[in-house]
């Protein structure tokens, strides 16, 4: 009999979220791609057997995919930037995609693709290769707007994601490892999911798809059945297989109109750095407050708003306005382009009291961290 093998326990896995940029963009050989079935010459598709109970609804979904995938992919473009680092100015090259948003050449793609880049080139569906530069970038979003100099461009126009469904049809085109143009389909898994920009802020209304998504997707559509962009696909979650994001098309739309008007999107600045924290069970009841959590000041720039208002470290922001701030993020949606130069009601409990402090918030510099508001 043979004896029985120890078995090492297994080690947990833990999930990263990882945007689909491409570090460098390869080929494949040739040679690889033909080692699969049904590679021959003369090898055709199977048609669908008309006897399936099926072959109807599959005909329709089939039809609906090809359909978008018509309306969409003359718009979509390989986008591949270079980058100088250091001072001995070494290059360092990427990928991903982007799509055309309007007939005279605006590019949308994510920040983290082309944003810094020094170089940029576009490969149209056309074969055309074409010059482009920033017009904006905001590494908030992880958007960037390029300007792409060609003649007789196609362009795709951006849906409205607020009427997207769970279970409807996804649709997503791009240039996963350099394969230019590629099609993948699925579902909208999800709405309203949540995750970190590379620069620590915090992206609302994020769309969850099963429509694969590989390095170099990044900054491609996903679409919906009507050939509309609902979404900017940006990241998937490592080891996990099917859970993809993307950029709802409310939220890039928005940021596209602002980098066309001014070149950056503007948001408040307060000048705190602070994080959540739980409050006493005794302190919630003997204050009233609504949340049992709130934002405990850790630093106050000088020569801030928040130094004008009189915000000291250790305070907590319990409520701005009138609306109760239970975490960092809840701070960070208060302080949008709207309080820019406007008077806030900042609600602060400092050791055994309850303070009201007023604040004007200025706008925030592009090259500010995010980890201060």
């Amino acid at each position: 009999m043979a004896t029985p093998r120890s078995r090492r326990p297994l080690k947990r896995q833990r999930a990263v979220v990882t945007f689909c940029t491409m570090p460098r963009l390869g080929l494949v050989p040739a040679a690889l791609l033909a080692l699969g079935p049904g590679s021959g010459a003369g090898d055709e598709a199977a048609p669908i057997p008309s006897t399936l109970p099926d072959a109807p609804l599959l005909d329709a979904y089939s039809a609906a995919v090809t359909d978008a995938v018509a309306r969409v992919a003359p718009a979509v473009a390989h986008v591949a930037v270079r980058r100088r680092h250091g001072q001995r100015g070494v290059r360092a090259h990427g990928a991903g995609s982007g799509f055309l948003i309007t007939p005279d050449g605006y590019l949308l793609t994510n920040s983290h693709v082309a944003g810094s880049a020094d170089e940029i080139e576009v490969v149209l569906v056309d074969g055309r290769q074409a010059a482009a530069e920033i017009v904006g970038d905001d590494p908030d979003s992880d958007l960037a707007l390029v300007k792409v100099a060609a003649p007789d461009l196609a362009w795709c126009r951006l849906g409205d994601s607020g009427r997207v469904a769970v279970g409807q049809i996804a649709i997503a085109i791009g240039s996963p490892y350099g394969f230019q143009h590629t099609v993948t389909a699925g579902i909208v898994s999800a709405l309203g999911r949540s995750m970190r920009a590379q620069t620590g802020r915090l992206l609302d209304n994020v769309l969850q798809t099963d429509a694969a998504l590989n390095p170099g997707n990044s900054g491609g559509p996903l679409v919906d059945a009507r050939g509309e962009v609902i979404g900017v696909n940006t990241a998937v979650i490592l080891p996990a297989q099917g859970i993809c994001f993307a950029i709802a098309s409310s939220t890039a739309e928005r940021v596209a109109i602002a980098l066309i008007r001014d070149g950056r999107v503007r948001r408040a600045w307060l000048g705190v750095g602070g994080e959540t924290v739980p409050l006493p069970r005794r302190v919630v009841r003997h204050f009233e407050l609504d949340r049992e959590t709130g934002v405990r000041i850790q630093s106050v720039e000088g020569n801030s708003p928040a130094t004008v208002a009189g915000i000291e470290r250790d305070d907590v922001v319990v409520a701005v306005d009138e609306t109760a701030i239970a975490n960092v993020d809840d701070l960070q949606r208060a302080l949008g382009a709207d309080a820019i130069g406007r008077e806030l009601r900042l609600v602060v409990l400092r050791r055994n009291r309850k303070l009201a402090l007023a604040a004007v918030p200025r706008e925030r510099a592009s090259n500010r961290r995010a980890a201060t508001r």
